[in-house]
């Protein structure tokens, strides 16, 4: 994998897990906690999808690394 588009990948995934966290956080997200025990879906597809991106694009620079 190109080590641009890890970088690209980790980038992304770390900015949605940021977004996730925040959506997390938010008053709608509390409400839905309060009556179902969970947070919004919409939270828990960010933080899950950032996560994803995240580990692709630190193992594309990890093999990246390993290649001479």
């Amino acid at each position: 994998m190109n080590t641009a588009i890890s970088v690209a990948l980790l980038v992304c995934g770390l900015m949605l897990l940021m977004f996730g966290w925040n959506e997390s956080q938010s008053a709608g997200s509390e409400i839905s906690r309060v009556f179902t025990g969970n947070p919004t879906d919409r939270s828990m597809w960010m933080l899950i999808g950032g996560a994803i991106l995240a580990a692709m694009g630190v193992i594309g620079l990890l093999r990246g690394a390993r290649r001479p």
